[in-house]
């Protein structure tokens, strides 16, 4: 027999919409693979500051939560103060949208070193492909490493004090890092879910124009929203210009990196994986080699990256590696290993397909080098054009399986 909910349920419910439930599906629509750099002039914690890290999401959700970072501090780290809204301009908010965010209802939270923290549901209603403002204040204190991601392509800002619910910030500084901030979730339908880019700076967008989302993970993400099957995906950017496989460099490596980056993310369903350029250019350096691998190291990395994603049951594809010929740590060697790799992604039965990125940005009359629309002059890095041609070689039926 059918119980009335009691009215006083109905009216807390009401009252406190955005409360999560174990039922609730979570998906990631940001995010960004965290990294460690040391706070040597001791600038960031010197003073009360506020940060305001302008991102742009891809899913679309009824509300939102976000991600903070303490992944490779050293001591705790206490941040207050948070709100997030809808990016105008500039530092400007949408103060209609603005929303504070909490943390077990409280308006801070200290992280513990190697830690992150997760917040409540915000409330704000995300729509598909916006710009979203995080804001919080990281308080005096003493702070001996920094967790941020190196490189954001993004214009965000910090002033002092704690302005973070300020429609816009007086003065402030332009900062080109995104700082204690890793990810943004959405509360979307069970059949909703993520598509993680790993990879490296050719993931990450290195090369693109500033402020523009013109990244193929972006271009990605603007052909999935614009498909009716395809809409309730998100996009996750999980690239680090200079990461290997095999080798920390800029960031851990792929395999030390992976669980935190790939499987830690919400709602993850499909896995495109674009590595091991820079293990093949540092190897293979006809000037100053070093950390010597070969294509079947390199294939046992990826391999390893395979298997681990399938027993989390994601879908994984392979990504050809982009022509490099006419880099600065390029060479024939190199480009032999190159080619290994790519002929593996095409044919191998570890993975469970392919995008030929190789295909969409080489010469076709000089298969080892750019076209010259895609080459953004240094022979590794796309244009904003060979970005887009990568984004729009990516067959999306690969997400509808």
């Amino acid at each position: 027999m059918l119980q009335r909910i009691p009215a006083l349920v109905l009216a807390l419910l009401a009252l406190f919409p955005t409360l999560a439930t174990a039922e609730d599906h979570w998906v990631g629509t940001w995010a960004a693979s965290p990294m460690a750099q040391p706070n040597t002039d001791a600038s960031i914690g010197a003073a009360d500051t506020t940060y305001r890290q302008i991102v742009h999401v891809s899913l679309g959700g009824d509300t939102s939560r976000i991600l903070l970072t303490n992944e490779f501090g050293l001591a705790p780290l206490t941040i207050s103060s948070a709100y997030i809204a809808l990016s105008t301009k500039g530092s400007e908010i949408d103060t209609a949208t603005a929303h504070p965010v909490t943390f077990g209802g409280r308006t801070s939270i200290v992280i513990p070193p190697g830690a992150l923290a997760v917040s409540d549901p915000t409330g704000l209603k995300l729509p598909a492909l916006s710009d979203v403002a995080v804001s919080f204040v990281v308080p005096a204190q003493t702070i001996q490493q920094v967790t941020l991601h190196g490189f954001a392509d993004q214009t965000s800002y910090t002033a002092p004090g704690n302005v973070s619910g300020a429609a816009s910030l007086t003065s402030p500084t332009e900062i080109n890092h995104w700082y204690f901030f890793k990810g943004i979730d959405v509360r979307a339908d069970d059949k909703s879910g993520a598509v993680v880019a790993f990879g490296d700076s050719i993931t990450d967008g290195a090369h693109s124009t500033k402020d523009t989302n013109q990244r193929w993970p972006d271009v990605l993400a603007r052909r999935l929203q614009a498909e009716k099957k395809t809409q309730k995906l998100g996009v996750l950017n999980e690239g680090i210009g200079g990461n290997r496989i095999l080798h920390d460099n800029t960031g851990p490596g792929a395999l030390a990196r992976f669980d935190r980056d790939v499987l830690a993310q919400a709602g993850v369903k499909y896995l495109v994986i674009l590595e091991s350029i820079n293990d093949i250019g540092h190897a293979q350096n006809p000037t100053s080699p070093n950390d010597p691998v070969t294509a079947e190291d390199l294939i046992a990395g990826l391999s390893q990256l395979a298997t681990r994603a399938h027993t989390h049951g994601i879908k994984v594809y392979g990504a050809t590696l982009t022509p490099y010929m006419g880099a600065g740590y390029s060479s024939p060697a190199g480009e032999e290993i190159r080619l290994a790799i790519n002929q593996w992604i095409r044919t191998s039965k570890e993975l469970d397909g392919f995008v030929d990125f190789e295909k969409a940005t080489q010469d076709p009359a000089k298969p080892s080098v750019f076209s010259a629309a895609a080459d953004s002059g240094d022979h590794l890095h796309p244009t904003d054009a060979g970005y887009k041609a990568m984004g729009d070689s990516i067959d999306l039926k690969l997400f509808t399986k």
